[in-house]
Order: structure tokens, then sequence, then C-alpha cells
């Protein structure tokens, strides 16, 4: 049947609504639970189970609380608390180390409830999530405690006065903002993959990445959607996976590994600037979260492909 508007204008909008309905079923349950855990003190009994693992990554206890409230809400929470609440000195080396634990691990119930959805088991992105934060954690721990790197004391850069609005109200009115602005980013993201793939943009990106996805193991039909949760975030680019798992579009394999490479390395831009912020450098918030996120997909991908296949989707994929 012929589109009744042109240039296809309606399936566009169609598959607008259907992917952001699809992630406003996953989003909206999940803000409203994390606030009430939120409002009950969850975060702090979190924040104690948390403290001797800081200390793997040369952390004092007193920040499971950032990384806490940065997992369980998001990076702009886990701001707030850090320069609110940190009363002890901390180097550079210490805060390029935590800012990079927390752009591994942030935002957990929405992202890895958007990573079920595409097909990932929950089990694994919180593994991989947490477990990769610790391991960059440690890392960078010894590497900068090896060389007595970045050792001076660290100066934030973001100091605001009167954080936030603690009223419901407040709070409601931010999550509206924030639907209505997945809801546009969704928008303009249909369009310009329609107008990458007519165009011929989306073959010639394949063309040039394609050594990049040898050596992840990764096909051709990732590398769109892979730019898109890389530069802009993982609900974007997990809400487009969403949308070309259900049309059978993308194997099982390539999903495990284009939302592996999104949850280790998403939203570059906006979160390494955010972290910047708090005074880390770029060293470990960019150049080796890039390189630790790229290694650890690569192995990841031939593990997964080395793995029998009841075995990959009992505990990989659904």
């Amino acid at each position: 049947m012929p589109d009744s508007l042109p240039f296809g204008l309606d399936r566009i909008i169609r598959e607008i609504f259907m992917i952001s309905f699809d992630l406003f079923k996953i989003m909206i349950p999940v803000i409203i639970l994390v606030k009430i855990i939120e409002e009950l003190g969850g975060i702090h009994y979190i924040a104690l189970a948390l403290e001797p693992l800081m200390q793997l990554a040369g952390l004092p206890a007193s920040t499971g609380l950032v990384w806490a409230t940065t997992m369980l809400t998001n990076i702009y929470g886990g701001m707030i608390i850090f320069i609110s609440n940190t009363t002890e000195p901390l180097s550079v080396a210490q805060v390029t180390v935590l800012g990079s634990m927390m752009l591994l691990a942030h935002g957990l119930p929405i992202e890895v409830r958007i990573a079920q959805k595409a097909g990932v088991r929950v089990a694994f992105t919180l593994l991989l999530r947490i477990g990769g934060a610790l391991l960059l954690g440690f890392l960078l721990h010894r590497i900068y405690a090896s060389a007595d790197f970045l050792s001076q004391t660290n100066n934030a850069l973001w100091k605001p006065q009167g954080l936030t609005d603690p009223s419901l109200l407040s709070w409601a009115i931010n999550q509206l903002k924030t639907l209505l602005q997945v809801f546009l980013v969704i928008a303009a993201l249909v369009v310009l993959l329609r107008l990458m793939k007519l165009s011929g943009i989306e073959k010639l990106l394949g063309f040039i990445l394609k050594p990049l996805l040898k050596i992840l193991g990764l096909s051709d039909k990732t590398i769109t959607i892979s730019i898109i949760g890389i530069t802009l975030g993982l609900t974007y680019g997990g809400g487009l996976l969403i949308n070309e798992a259900k049309k059978g579009n993308i194997s099982k394999i390539d999903i495990l590994g284009a939302l592996s490479l999104l949850a280790l390395c998403h939203s570059l831009i906006e979160d390494t600037l955010l972290i910047m912020l708090l005074g880390a450098d770029l060293s470990g918030i960019l150049y080796m979260r890039v390189i630790f996120s790229l290694l650890l997909v690569a192995i990841i991908v031939r593990l997964a492909r080395s793995m029998k296949q009841s075995l990959f989707e009992k505990y990989l994929v659904h």
C-alpha cells in the first residue's frame, strides 16, 4: 500500500511514536520506582555496601555515596552529592578515577532495562557496567599511583549555589521535560537515519569504520546506532536498537556487542564534559575509557562467538 503522506512521512511518524512509546514504557515506571527508593533512603544503604570496594580504586569510603547516587539516578545526581557532601580533599587522580567509574556505571535502572528490552540479560549488563567500572578504576589508580601522576589537590570547576529544589512538583516537572526531550531527539534521529540511508552516508560510514568493526567483531549493521549511542547516549542508541531488534534486522551477537559498547562508552561528549567540571583529567575519563571499552568489547564478542548457543542464550542474551 502506498504511503498516504509524501516521502514516506507516515512511516517515519509511526516509527517515531513506536520507538518513543517503547522507551517511555521502560522509563516512566523505573523513574517512579527510583524516586521511591531515593525517598526511603535506599541510596545510603547501597553506599555502605560500596565503601570497601571504593578502597580498591584508591578512593575514600565517603565517595561510595557519590557513586551509589550516580548508579541509581544519573551523573547529575552524583555531581550534586560530590559537590555538597565531599568533605575530605581529593587529588586530581582520585577525581579522575571516580569520574571514570561514574561514566561507566550510571543511570543503571533505566539503562539496564533498555538493554534488557533490546535482548541483553540484566545480570550480564550489571556485571559489565559495575564490574567494568571497578576494573577501570583499579587500573587507573595503579597507573596514576605508580607514576605519581595527577597527585595535586583537585579543584572542581563547578561550584553552584542552591543546588536543587527538593519538592516533588519540581521533580515531576523535570521528569516531564526529560521525556519531552527524549521524544524530540528520537524524532530528529529517525529523520536523520532515513536521510543518511537515502544519501549513502550510512554506507560511507560503514566503509570508513569497517576496520574498527572487524576488531570489535561486529557487522556494519551496528555502525549508525553505535555512533548515535556513543555521541548522544545509551537511551537513544538503545531505543533505536530495540526497534531494529523487533524488526529482526540485527543478529543477537551484534546486539550484544553494540549494547556492550554503548554500556561502557556512551554520550562521549556531554558526559565527559560534565565530569571534567568536577576536576577530572581527560587521560582517564576519555582516552583510557575509550581504549578500555574497545578492548573489553572485542574480548566479549570473541568469547560470545566461541560459546555454545545454549550457553550464549542462557547467560548473555534472550
